[in-house]
């Protein structure tokens, strides 16, 4: 176990060539070649995070200003994903969950349950969220156990189900996205793209990056969307016209480079997805396989990147329109475009769809993270995360333990 941790622990872009050298040693590929496909996975991990970091650094500035000149004072505050994946992997479920989910993937695959074989293990930090803050709601260390094992199943057929749609899209062929956070809102997008397509006049409506592009010319391409989003952002926050212009520029720049860090990682998952095909099918003639990846794969498709931005100051008007919110949306702000990933196939890439599906998640986000913020800040307690100053409970907006159905375990576990 600890072993397992110390390699987790130096990160995707380490652990993943690693990995990927062994699946591809695994299925013949040679060392030679394993080894430049596991290369070419990592660097395009270091791609993707320097690009996803620096737009989520150019946006943290700007959307704290927001929140101070909205004067809103909310007594749950939201401590992003990066803090709930400390909470997960600092729980006391973790040498037996981690187990369990390695042994329960490979008997799945067996029993055909699942096509995916989820290597995103950097992930698991949003079953065991889940599991943490079921143990706080019960007080019981194997309800805490069951629900991340209930969240991880889910995970694994949700993401077997959209997995043609989402391949079809993103043209990934034999790649399937577990993430327990995004699927949650993948049934938002579809009943909100059927009601528009059953509207009149609403159904009209589209948004999609070419029809904007064809519109209005270079002014639609997405770097164009980007450094106007930026700079609206930027006024937004208070920002004199030459920091807004920067932020527009840094926002225009992540929207134009994340695609083609992504196509450097892709290039490397190919050459071992291809490799794996040939085996698999010699050993399962009638058998088809995913591999399970991180939802940040698809972060470069333009419209989730600029509905994301978008979903920042309608998340700030929610928090105070809603009655009986206590979420104070703050760290995770920039990352709200996380929630569209998946949802994207289902509204045809219509930014007009995706914004509405956004704005309806969030919504039930900030009432499940207003439910269960005494649990998920006793669960960051046990694993010795320190509360805020100013904040008297904590949650977060991207993750798993504040989606429906992560609300639903969770709640379920208090019972017990």
């Amino acid at each position: 176990m600890n072993i397992i941790n110390a390699v987790i622990g130096l990160g995707a872009p380490v652990f993943m060539p690693i990995l990927f050298l062994i699946i591809g040693l695994v299925f013949g590929l040679g060392f030679g070649k394993a080894f430049k496909a596991g290369m070419l996975v990592g660097i395009g991990f270091v791609g993707v995070n320097l690009v996803i970091t620096f737009l989520l650094n150019s946006l943290s500035g700007a959307t704290r200003l927001m929140v101070d000149r909205m004067g809103l004072h909310l007594t749950v505050l939201d401590v992003g994903w990066g803090t709930a994946s400390t909470i997960g992997w600092g729980s006391p479920l973790v040498p037996v969950v981690v187990v369990i989910f390695l042994a329960l993937n490979l008997l799945l695959l067996i029993l055909r349950v699942t096509k995916t074989v989820d290597i995103d293990i950097f992930n698991y930090w949003i079953f065991l969220v889940v599991g943490a803050v079921a143990y706080a709601a019960s007080g019981s260390f194997w309800i805490g156990v069951a629900a991340c094992v209930v969240a991880f199943v889910l995970a694994l057929i949700g993401g077997d189900l959209i997995a043609p749609f989402v391949q079809k899209q993103y043209g990934l062929k034999g790649i399937s996205f577990p993430h327990f956070t995004c699927l949650n809102f993948v049934p938002f997008g579809i009943a909100v793209n059927w009601i528009i397509e059953h509207t009149p006049g609403l159904r009209r409506i589209n948004f999609d990056p070419e029809s904007i592009s064809k519109r209005f010319g270079v002014f639609g391409e997405p770097l164009v969307i980007g450094l106007i989003l930026g700079i609206l952002m930027g006024f937004g926050a208070g920002y004199d016209i030459g920091k807004a212009l920067i932020l527009g520029v840094d926002v225009a720049a992540a929207m134009y480079i994340l695609p083609k860090m992504i196509d450097i990682l892709v290039e490397g998952l190919t050459t071992v997805r291809d490799g794996a095909e040939i085996r698999l099918k010699k050993w399962f003639p009638n058998r088809e396989f995913y591999f399970g990846m991180d939802t940040a794969l698809l972060i470069g498709e333009p419209s989730v990147l600029a509905t994301g931005v978008l979903l920042i100051p309608i998340a700030l008007l929610l928090a105070f329109i809603l009655p009986g919110n206590k979420v104070l949306p703050f760290v995770d702000l920039p990352s709200l475009m996380f929630l569209m990933a998946l949802v994207t196939p289902f509204c045809k890439r219509n930014m007009f769809r995706m914004l509405i599906t956004g704005t309806v998640a969030l919504i039930v986000i900030m009432y499940a993270g207003t439910d269960i913020a005494p649990w998920f800040t006793a669960a960051a307690g046990t694993s010795g995360i320190k509360i805020p100053g100013g904040a008297t409970q904590i949650t977060n907006l991207v993750g798993g333990a504040t989606t429906p159905v992560g609300w639903i375990i969770i709640r379920l576990a208090s019972l017990f």
